[in-house]
């Protein structure tokens, strides 16, 4: 199962203007569901085809710019989807598909940007967090959504403890030194040196030989996510856990834990028993949100509205923090940055775009956070709702 970042996705954000086509279908991996999208994926092409035209672009131009994704569509393509959702992003010099976990409603978009608001709900808060599966002999580290896990390689993690702590097998059972990770580090609870036992060494020492293998995995994960803010669960026997919260330098560690015997828990399993902790989670932050809005918005600070027209410029030059934003809805229309002035149309014309999804991008692209929620679950009836860094 795929899962896109904000760094993945980064070039779809920061694409140049041009032509840029968004095609969003649901997609049924099941036999005999399968062979409805074929005709659905030929639907959307002709009417990604008509759009172009109407965007100035000769019919011929069009299909060419479409041809690549043309070429997906054959049997082989369709049987293995394996996800419920289908996203196709195509400009010029760009084209990237991607099978995913979300049941899509059919959409295309034709603008001088991608479309991303229907992916908001695994590219931020609401959605992505971590695992480390803690084991002495096998340590793992996984990023997941609401949806889907993936194992996540992490640069200069030790798997074991033998490989952290770099055992001699030439020494005497007990005896084994203690190295810096690769390239150094500034935590000084790892620092070259060498550890003597007699025989099996006690329980103070064994303890002192993990501290110093969890420090080396805490050093690697914190070049991994340094600027993230994704919650990670820990996942190991029981003793284990206080060990590597003692080590741990990650603001966003969960305080619960999955307790037992990791190595024999598959990706998914470890997805099973760790969602339900990060989703408690998500929506006491979500929560917050929405009790810190009610509090600011009608006041005379200014830090909180749910005026789309005051929100855009907001977003556009980096005054958002954090962005409550209705899914399924769009609002089209135009923003023109150097007036500050934002355009309202009922219905989509030539040259519109979604605001709400331009709202969300430029809040994403400047560190904000977006929630993305059904239109119910925002305040005051509004399809947004933000708070101001200023």
């Amino acid at each position: 199962m795929q899962i896109i970042s904000r760094e993945e996705i980064k070039p779809l954000l920061e694409q140049p203007k041009g032509n840029c086509v968004s095609i969003y279908m649901p997609a049924h991996p099941a036999v005999p569901e399968v062979r409805q999208d074929p005709i659905r994926f030929k639907n959307l092409i002709k009417e990604a085809e008509a759009r172009l035209v109407d965007a100035g672009l000769e019919p011929q131009e069009a299909t060419k710019l479409l041809q690549k994704a043309i070429d997906l569509d054959t049997p082989a393509f369709w049987e293995q989807m394996g996800e419920p959702g289908l996203a196709i992003f195509i400009s010029e010099d760009f084209f990237r598909y991607y099978p995913l976990p979300i049941n899509f409603q059919e959409l295309v978009v034709v603008t001088d940007r991608f479309h991303i608001k229907p992916l908001l709900p695994i590219l931020n808060g609401n959605g992505r967090f971590y695992v480390l599966a803690l084991s002495q002999q096998d340590v793992r580290f996984f990023e997941g959504t609401r949806y889907t896990i993936n194992e996540i390689e992490v640069e200069n993690m030790p798997k074991s403890v033998d490989e952290a702590l770099q055992r001699d097998e030439t020494a005497k059972e007990g005896q084994f030194r203690i190295a810096s990770s690769k390239g150094g580090t500034a935590n000084t609870f790892v620092q070259p040196g060498e550890f003597h036992g007699q025989g099996s060494p006690d329980r103070d020492q064994h303890q002192e030989e993990i501290r110093q293998f969890f420090y080396i995995i805490d050093q690697a994960l914190h070049e991994k996510l340094r600027e993230e803010a994704a919650p990670l669960v820990l996942a190991g026997v029981e003793y284990l856990l206080p060990l590597y919260r003692q080590a741990n330098s990650y603001q966003h560690l969960m305080p619960e834990g999955i307790t037992g015997n990791p190595e024999v828990l598959s990706a998914q399993e470890l997805h099973e028993q760790a969602w339900p902790i990060v989703e408690a989670d998500f929506q006491k932050s979500q929560q917050e949100f929405v009790e810190r809005f009610q509090q600011l918005f009608g006041g005379d600070t200014g830090k909180a509205s749910n005026d789309l027209q005051q929100i855009i410029p907001a977003a556009y030059y980096q005054r958002v923090d954090s962005l409550l934003v209705a899914v399924g809805q769009q609002q089209w229309g135009l923003f023109d940055p150097g007036s500050e002035t934002v355009y309202l149309h009922d219905e989509k014309e030539t040259g519109d775009e979604d605001l709400l999804d331009l709202v969300a991008t430029h809040t994403l692209l400047n560190g904000g956070t977006v929630y993305a929620v059904p239109p119910e679950q925002i305040p005051y009836s509004t399809p947004v709702a933000a708070i101001f860094r200023y």
